[in-house]
């Protein structure tokens, strides 16, 4: 077991997709991906314009739709000091690990932030080690290595500015960003 993984933060993941109705990519008979149900379709229509001239978007621009849950949350925010993943994150980390399972060639990076108590090299420390949790995480839902980088920004990118609870809240987090 991961020593950032506590061992019911990857048995609720794993309840959650067997109790899922999102699709779930299996390996066929053939050796090919087979889907249970339909995919989300990545062509968009522009207003007023008929289904055959739908322009085609890469699979990162329809990640990054705010109109998709995949564009709008891609943050796990974690306990002072701490770097393991929630369960509450669980359905977020499904979302983004099935897409990109579906989409073999994204690549993600995950970075890893604190907020600004601490050392410099502690808090590039702990942040690293937040990336790498979420990495973890999302190899429960078949994404590859190869798909994900994990950094640390340490206290380098803080979401909040303030120097309260609330604004340390906000920074103790780690993002998954897709490529824009």
């Amino acid at each position: 077991m991961h020593p950032l993984i506590r061992p019911w933060s990857v048995l609720l993941p794993l309840c959650l997709i067997a109790c899922s109705s999102t699709p779930v990519t299996t390996p066929s008979a053939t050796g090919t991906d087979a889907t249970a149900t339909a995919s989300p379709s990545t062509a968009v229509t522009t207003a007023g314009a008929s289904p055959s001239a739908a322009t085609r978007q890469s699979p990162a621009q329809v990640a990054l739709d705010p109109e998709r849950a995949l564009g709008r949350e891609h943050s796990v925010y974690f306990d002072f000091d701490e770097a393991v993943v929630r369960s509450e994150y669980a359905p977020l980390l499904q979302r983004h690990g099935q897409y990109l399972e579906a989409h073999p060639s994204l690549r993600v990076v995950v970075q890893g932030n604190t907020d600004e108590r601490g050392g410099r090299e502690y808090n590039l420390a702990l942040g690293q080690r937040r990336a790498e949790a979420v990495k973890s995480a999302l190899r429960v839902y078949g994404v590859r290595d190869d798909q994900v980088e994990a950094v640390s920004f340490g206290e380098e990118r803080p979401k909040a500015s303030g120097h309260d609870e609330a604004a340390w809240q906000q920074n103790r987090r780690a993002d998954i960003a897709l490529p824009r």
